[in-house]
């Protein structure tokens, strides 16, 4: 059941990576890396800020463990009664803070969003910010579905909402930004938010769940998520905090920084969300269901096969985004306004943040872990310490690295927050890993190494190759040829060093195969395996 949810909200993942690529590759040609769409990123941060810190709280990491549990117990009717309570509460919280945030835009964005925009670019910030306001309620109702639905193992319809988000971005972007300028983008994500929650009422009416408002405090359960809400809050703040600072900073150097490191982000997120979070949104019912029944041994072993395929994927893209981000920028957005130095600098921000994707994937999960076990401060204080380090740490870069020491900073804040929580739960738990773990991590890092090996014989050229006059085509076909060989390059390696995961697969993939096609493979080394 498990393995079959992964590949939903996989596929999900995959789909909705891709819309949101597509979105931001019809936004960098109509924008560019210009003031318009630094003042698009910017009026995000205040709206973003809220629907994580009260939405995506709520019904995240501090309701699903309650909530999961009234299910595992079979007590649908107190589950029920106890997302109506907090789907209130939270309701009320979102329209307040959004209305005050709407009187605040002005000093909002002058004083903390971006003090360093000249006026034009600060009017335009704010009133795109008034309009986005309404993007986390609606979110926030499509955030509170997805708890609900996903703490019954069903991910289907979540996984397919930031799809339905995506495509209403797109199609606004496309058809009416051309006429009516960055105002239509901004309210095709409001029609998206809506989206976003609209396609998943049908799987909240098959479910059995009645929304009945409710400001009783004393509904079984609320008071626990109540309790895992107050860190998480916290925790969150600060991980959004970390982005509105980095932002702050960059709109003090020079035009285009803020654009160029949102581009290079949404980058970065394709890979992140592929793996990192698709294997811990899956992964995380289940770890909260395994540790309230006091089964540790089990809960060791999810933990230990959730861990692996998310640093077998990550280490090999973290290496490929570090060597290969000039070609992928290049191809994937540089057309119309979006420039050969838009390029440069979108490059430059991902080559630092690309250091940081293992660091991003474990910190996903781990923290998904504590939350499982109820324990909401170790995130929180680790949240709160890595803002405090990004915060020095831009200080220092932006005066000789610009933009790129910004993205470097949450590289190396978010890898140490990684190594804090992995510390703080060996001491929870005793033993993180499996007997047997880091000799398996050396190999996928010695098969990440022969991919590098790969891309540094060849990159020149492909960077030559894209930099040239020839037709587009034969730059897609370059490319892909290249990409395809490091990607052979890392299966390669990881099949002749008996990574045990990708040799049982392709083991079994083989298997199925005619047995005369079968026996023409026995220069995988696999036949006698087979035969056994």
């Amino acid at each position: 059941m498990m393995a079959r949810n992964a590949i939903i909200v996989s596929v999900a993942f995959v789909l909705s990576r891709i819309l949101g690529l597509a979105r931001e590759v019809i936004l960098a040609n109509q924008f560019g890396t210009t003031r318009t769409m630094d003042a698009y990123v910017s009026a995000f941060k205040i709206p973003d800020l809220l629907f994580m810190v009260v939405m995506s709280g709520a019904f995240g990491a501090a309701f699903i463990p309650v909530f999961a549990g009234f299910i595992d117990r079979g007590d649908t009717d107190l589950a029920s009664r106890l997302a109506s309570a907090v789907l209130t509460w939270t309701g009320i919280g979102v329209f307040a803070l959004s209305g005050l945030a709407f009187l605040l835009a002005r000093p909002l964005t002058d004083f903390i969003v971006a003090p360093g925009f000249d006026a034009e670019t600060r009017d335009l910030t704010i009133q795109l910010m008034r309009i986005l306001l309404l993007s986390p309620i609606f979110l926030g109702f499509g955030i509170a579905a997805k708890g609900i639905l996903e703490a019954q193992n069903q991910f289907t319809l979540p996984a397919l909402s930031p799809i339905i988000y995506n495509a209403a971005i797109i199609v606004g972007a496309w058809f009416f930004a051309p006429t009516y300028g960055v105002h239509a983008v901004a309210w095709a994500v409001i029609i998206g938010a809506i989206g976003h929650v609209g396609i998943q009422i049908p799987g909240l009416i098959r479910s059995g769940f009645h929304f009945r408002p409710t400001l009783d405090r004393t509904v079984d359960g609320l008071g626990e998520v109540l309790r895992l809400l107050g860190p998480r809050v916290v925790g969150l703040a600060a991980f959004q905090l970390n982005f509105i600072a980095v932002n702050a900073f960059a709109s003090t150097i020079d035009a285009s920084n803020v654009s160029a490191l949102n581009y290079a982000w949404q980058l970065l997120m394709l890979p992140h969300g592929v793996l990192a979070i698709s294997i811990s949104t899956v992964a995380f019912p289940s770890l909260a269901a395994i540790y309230s029944r006091g089964d540790r041994e089990a809960f060791g072993r999810l933990l230990d096969r959730t861990m692996r395929p998310l640093l077998f994927l990550s280490i090999p893209a973290s290496i490929g985004l570090w060597l290969v981000g000039r070609p992928i920028v290049t191809v994937i957005f540089q057309s119309g306004s979006f420039d050969a130095a838009s390029t440069d600098l979108v490059s430059a921000a991902l080559t630092w943040f690309a250091i940081g994707l293992v660091g991003y994937g474990v910190t996903e999960i781990v923290t998904r872990v504590f939350y499982a076990m109820r324990d909401t401060r170790t995130p929180v204080i680790t949240g709160v310490l890595t803002i405090i380090l990004n915060i020095i740490l831009c200080a220092l870069f932006i005066g000789s690295m610009g933009h790129r020491g910004l993205a470097l900073s949450l590289s190396v804040t978010t890898a140490a927050e990684a190594i804090i929580m992995m510390l703080f739960l060996r001491y929870r738990t005793g033993r993180v890993f499996s007997p047997g773990f880091f000799g398996w991590l050396v190999k996928v890092v010695l098969a990440g190494a022969a991919m590098a090996v790969a891309i540094l014989l060849t990159v020149g050229r492909l960077n030559r190759v894209l930099d040239s006059d020839t037709p587009l085509i034969v730059h897609l076909f370059y490319f892909a040829v290249c990409m395809g060989l490091y990607a052979f390059t890392f299966a390669w390696a990881a099949w002749a060093l008996r990574i045990p995961e990708f040799h049982t697969s392709v083991n079994k993939l083989i298997a199925r195969m005619p047995a005369r096609l079968r026996a023409s493979m026995t220069w995988l080394g696999a036949s006698e395996e087979l035969e056994a």
